[in-house]
């Protein structure tokens, strides 16, 4: 199906990088798909669009959404976090639900997890990427606030 161009707005409040700075090789290469990736100043993830949560990884640091434009999202709380067993992360959504661009996903510790040895670095990944003509980053370095415009897609 021929995609929509759409474009997704920040997940966190903090600092944009390139996915290829993630200090994770799966992510960096771009091997899940393309995206972008936001070094934390608050311990929340907000939805970038408007969206169906599609599943929420039993270890909680985790999500993916389906936009209602049709991109299939994958946004990775900290690097290899999935080893904290859920510990840290309070998830306010369930898989089904639908949610508003802006809307508080999951709220999470930062101080602990970072204690515990895990970078907060939290890469959000189109998975369909190949669905589209480009997926660009907007913004990959300095300052961005949740909801400003950080990733486009390009149909």
């Amino acid at each position: 199906p021929k995609m929509k161009d759409s474009t997704l707005g920040a997940h966190m409040n903090g600092l944009a990088m390139p996915l290829d700075k993630v200090q994770d090789e799966a992510f960096a290469s771009g091997a899940l798909g393309s995206g972008v990736a936001i070094e934390p100043t608050e311990g929340a993830l907000y939805a970038p669009a408007d969206a169906k949560v599609d599943n929420v990884f039993d270890t909680k640091h985790a999500i993916s959404l389906v936009t209602d434009d049709g991109a299939e999202l994958l946004i990775h709380i900290g690097i290899n976090t999935v080893e904290l067993g859920g510990k840290h992360f309070d998830v306010k959504v369930a898989e089904g639900d639908t949610v508003k661009k802006g809307q508080l996903l999951t709220t999470f510790d930062m101080e602990a997890i970072k204690a515990a040895g895990y970078p907060c670095t939290t890469p959000m990944i189109v998975c369909n990427t190949d669905d589209y003509k480009a997926v660009d980053a907007l913004r990959t370095e300095g300052e961005i606030k949740a909801g400003e415009d950080i990733l486009a897609l390009r149909g």
